[in-house]
């Protein structure tokens, strides 16, 4: 059962420049809050969605549901939680599919190039729009990892401590590939047209779903297909489908993707992921993260093959080197990635105990 009702909401943070040089003229938000703010607006906490999800952290449909609500890990009987959708996504926040002031139609390949800063910009707006004076935590797993620590880097004197999850000081070159690959798919679709296939009547569906299945390849572990799928073989059926089990799985997450989210959103966001550096312009990681002087949690997750163990003990040592109390704790799992967002016991034990150390 869910735990709270969810209720999306929508705000104006005004207009944006963006770090790559180029200028929105008007960012609309679309966030949920859980639990009610302070007074003084201390008991905030941050949650930061992956590259595919939402503003919709909790209830019903909720992607991190068990995290959530009255005596949950994130309690919502102390904390308010926020979660906001990213910028650049197709789920209420200004991206590719909001309309462009200056022509009345989608922005679609003309949206222009943004990256986490930016994102974390317009999350640290509407924050403050919203009456929030000092975070207890930010945490998020993949991108909602990268954005974590863009939080302790743009606004260490506003939050206590970060939860990194899954993810790393940088885009590594493994990363950066297996995100070029999907591009790839998605622009191979004789539908794509540039980027302009609104305009043309068309979608890129065969692109967008392909880019999925790749990305479902990185998400999961060699351990977990092996245990779910081995080498069993289909009924027969829809031979498009493919012969084994595993394949039919993959057809299945790309033709539910389509459905959901657009090709010029996971263009551009995969984009701003792969120009993640929280040390460009600044530097070095330490130099990046030395004026945020909270605690940190960080978590990895022992069969994740998109982003190693090693990156988050990287970012473990930056820390720590800076004098911040940080703690490296494990998920084991055979699920890979999406560990995060699977393991609910391992996790919700992980922040318990460290939440119960912020003050």
């Amino acid at each position: 059962m869910p735990n709270i009702q969810s209720r999306t909401h929508r705000a104006s943070v005004g207009a944006l420049s963006l770090r790559a040089g180029d200028r929105l003229p008007e960012v609309e938000v679309a966030y949920e809050q859980y639990g009610e703010l302070s007074p003084v607006g201390d008991n905030a906490v941050v949650v930061c969605h992956a590259l595919t999800g939402s503003a919709r952290a909790a209830g019903e449909t909720g992607w991190w549901d068990p995290m959530i609500g009255p005596g949950a890990p994130l309690d919502t009987d102390r904390y308010a939680v926020f979660c906001a959708n990213i910028l650049g996504s197709c789920y209420g926040t200004t991206g590719p599919l909001s309309a462009d002031p200056s022509t009345g139609e989608a922005y679609g390949p003309a949206f222009p190039r943004i990256n986490v800063r930016d994102m974390v910009e317009v999350q640290r707006r509407l924050l403050d729009q919203l009456g929030v004076r000092s975070i207890v935590t930010v945490v998020g797993g993949s991108l909602g990892g990268l954005q974590v620590l863009e939080w302790a880097a743009q606004a260490p004197e506003e939050v206590r401590s970060i939860i990194p999850i899954g993810c790393s000081l940088s885009h590594s070159a493994w990363a950066i590939g297996f995100n070029e690959t999907a591009r790839q798919a998605i622009r191979a679709d004789v539908d794509w047209h540039g980027g302009d296939y609104l305009r043309k009547g068309t979608k890129p569906e065969a692109g967008l779903a392909l880019a999925r299945m790749i990305a479902m390849l990185s998400y999961r572990s060699e351990r977990s297909f092996r245990a779910r799928f081995g080498r069993d073989r289909r009924a027969r059926g829809d031979e498009g489908a493919g012969t084994y089990e595993v394949e039919s799985y993959l057809h299945y997450q790309g033709e539910k993707f389509v459905e959901r989210f657009d090709a010029n959103c996971y263009v551009h966001i995969t984009h701003a992921m792969d120009d993640f550096d929280v040390a460009e312009g600044r530097g070095t990681a330490a130099v990046a993260l030395q004026r945020f002087r909270g605690s940190a949690l960080v978590l990895g997750i022992d069969s994740d093959v998109l982003y190693p163990p090693h990156e988050q003990h990287e970012i473990v040592e930056v820390l720590r080197g800076n004098g911040n109390a940080a703690e490296y704790r494990e998920i084991e799992s055979p699920h890979g990635h999406d560990a995060f967002l699977i393991e609910w016991e391992q996790l919700g034990d992980h922040l318990r105990d460290f939440l119960s150390t912020v003050e």
